[in-house]
């Protein structure tokens, strides 16, 4: 695997809205370096890049943890969804990637008589969704409701929450989360 250090360099100093002049200024290296290393006309060593990162600053471990934004994709097919959960329940999630993303869509489908488990989940943020098809029941804190189609929720995710499929029908419900927690 390759990885592009200079097209992450000119991201990284594009979100510290720096220059490359002023960022060669604050870590001691040429201009015409950073310029190079950003069109991948030289491959730094570690030490010179180390150098250049802390004048951000910016350590190794994270430089090379976080990816550089790509094109946002704006449509899904539906074989595009990222499945994310596991049988008996389906979290098909609309985009691969959710990093730097402020808001989390699903197409939710609990089998007959499954539920998220008997401890209630809890996360920070909210979340609200709109039964599609088949019945729901929705616990938040100690308020428990049967949903039908047509029939939605939103609650903030630090109350205590847990779903669970009622009926002989899969349950199929359109949810959304923000932040991205799931």
């Amino acid at each position: 695997m390759s990885v592009d250090i200079g097209g992450r360099l000119r991201f990284v100093r594009s979100r510290h809205k720096l220059s490359q002049r002023e960022l060669a200024k604050r870590s001691g290296v040429t201009n015409s370096t950073i310029s190079l290393i950003e069109s991948n006309q030289m491959n730094p060593s570690v030490g010179a890049l180390k150098r250049i990162l802390d004048g951000l600053p910016m350590g190794l471990a994270e430089f090379f943890a976080i990816e550089p934004e790509r094109p946002r994709k704006a449509f899904y097919r539906a074989d595009e969804l990222t499945e994310i959960g596991k049988q008996p329940i389906s979290y098909r999630q609309v985009g691969d990637n959710l990093f730097g993303r402020a808001l989390q869509i699903l197409k939710e489908r609990y089998e007959p008589g499954s539920d998220t488990g008997r401890v209630p989940l809890t996360h920070d943020g909210e979340e609200g969704g709109i039964v599609v098809s088949g019945r729901l029941e929705v616990t938040v804190d100690d308020e428990r409701r049967i949903l039908d189609p047509g029939d939605a929720y939103y609650f903030e995710s630090r109350r205590p929450h847990r779903f669970r499929c009622v009926g002989a029908k899969p349950c199929e419900v359109i949810s959304a989360c923000t932040p991205p927690t799931f």
